[in-house]
Parts: C-alpha cells; sequence; structure tokens
C-alpha cells in the first residue's frame, strides 16, 4: 500500500471504506462549482463513481492513483488527490484535488499536491505533471502556482460548468522545475 505523508498530514490510497466521507465532498455545491462531475443522486451513484478508481490501485501496472487526505492531529477527512498517468513514453501524469471548505484556505491543498509531485517525479520517474482548472477557480490556481506549476496556456470554453461553458487555465512542472 502506498502511503505519502507531511508534517500534518496523511495521504491513504481510496478505498470503499471512506465511501461515505467522499459522498459527503462530492454533495457540496461549493466543492461542486468547477467541477464537471456533478453532485451524485445518492450514495450508490458515488460508489459508481468510485470504484474504477479504487481497483486501478490493485493493478500491477496501475494508471491512476487517488488519495484521501487527512489531518495527522485529529484525523479529519479533508479531501482527495489524483495521478493519472499518460502515455508511459512520454512519463506523463495530470493531477486533480477536491478539498472539503473547512480546509480551504490553510494550506493542505498545497501540501497534498507537494505530496503527490514528490510521488509522481520520485516513486513514478515522471518526466512531466500537467494540472488544469477552470479560469474563476481562484483558490485551485493558487495552490497550483504555489507549488511551482507554470501556467502554460488556456483552453477556450472546454468544461461544462452548472453555469455555462467556461476557459480553463492549463499548467504544468516538469522534474527539472524548481518545487516549493
Amino acid at each position: 500500500m502506498i502511503h505519502l505523508e507531511s508534517k500534518r498530514l496523511d495521504l491513504h490510497l481510496l478505498s470503499l471504506a471512506d465511501l461515505r466521507q467522499v459522498h459527503a465532498l462530492h454533495s457540496i455545491p461549493e466543492v461542486d462549482e468547477f467541477n464537471t462531475l456533478g453532485i451524485p443522486q445518492n450514495i450508490a451513484h458515488t460508489q459508481l463513481i468510485i470504484e474504477p478508481w479504487i481497483s486501478e490501485h490493485q493493478k500491477l501496472d496501475a494508471r491512476q492513483y487517488t488519495f484521501t487526505i487527512w489531518t495527522k492531529k485529529t484525523d479529519d477527512f479533508v479531501g482527495l488527490i489524483a495521478l493519472k498517468l499518460g502515455n508511459v513514453k512520454f512519463r506523463i501524469g495530470e493531477v486533480w484535488f477536491k478539498l472539503h471548505p473547512d480546509f480551504w484556505g490553510k494550506g493542505y491543498g498545497t501540501e497534498s499536491l507537494k505530496l503527490m509531485l514528490d510521488f509522481a517525479f520520485n516513486d513514478l520517474k515522471l518526466h512531466r505533471v500537467e494540472a488544469g482548472c477552470a479560469v474563476d477557480n481562484v483558490g485551485s490556481a493558487r495552490v497550483l502556482e504555489k507549488t511551482g506549476m507554470i501556467k502554460e496556456g488556456r483552453k477556450r470554453k472546454v468544461l461544462p460548468l452548472k453555469t455555462g461553458w467556461s476557459d480553463n487555465f492549463e499548467y504544468a512542472i516538469l522534474d527539472t522545475d524548481p518545487r516549493f
């Protein structure tokens, strides 16, 4: 089992034991604002969403790692962070994260992403990690930039959000780039 940790956080691979926390997270309108997944109809719907993520961890050549984020001090569920691997030849991956609003603005997103980037570059030997966020998602953009990711571009009207089509900022970091 893969376990990532920092001074304040523990990251564990997602399991069905986390279903209730993940369902609650996905059901928060503020969390869904910039997310294309949508709010699940019920907990069974959430289970259908996360089961493929969990089964991916069982594969010898896993192509996605989805972690739950927990505080060490109080064992509170903070959110999710994931790394999806791309073409093996290109040694590339894409990260995404969702945090419970109670934990926004406390540095947990940045701390989690730093752990994920270390995992991507040091353990998986990736060359490049990418991420995207809706242009109005200031909090996520700030997290990406604080970890050293560089804004490389803007995709026009690519995200189908509840408010309509949104542009997306594209970020990336290379294994040779400085990380903070």
